[in-house]
């Protein structure tokens, strides 16, 4: 079984920076695009940025210029570095990513458990 697990969230000041991580755990055979969301209180969950596995990058238009998204292919893993965050940021980060597992011809989406970001002063 695959699964996602993120890391890197808690409480920030505005201004402040978080970086926030996601690695799947399992037998991978390849991954092809991942993705962050958030869903903040009382909305629905919206892309924030996605990079592909050549490394192409997109973000919605309320966090361009504040965040990046990273990848190492070596280690799986996707990377969220979010600057001068703002209170409007808050929210749970999810994970997403198109897995081939290993011995499996069928690519899927899976989904990380989510993590909490708070920006409060």
């Amino acid at each position: 079984q695959v699964q996602l697990v993120e890391s890197g969230g808690g409480l920030v000041q505005p201004g402040g920076s978080l970086r926030l991580s996601c690695a799947p755990s399992g037998s991978i055979f390849s991954i092809n695009a991942m993705r962050w969301y958030r869903q903040a209180p009382g909305k629905q969950r919206g892309l924030v940025a996605t990079i592909t596995s050549g490394g192409t990058t997109n973000y919605a238009d309320s966090v361009k210029g504040r965040f990046t998204i990273s990848r190492d292919n070596a280690k799986n893993t996707v990377y969220l570095q979010m600057n001068n965050l703002k209170p409007e940021d808050t929210a749970v980060y999810y994970c997403n990513a198109d897995i081939r597992r290993l011995f499996s011809g069928v690519t899927k989406g899976y989904w990380g458990q989510g993590t909490r970001v708070t920006v409060s002063s």
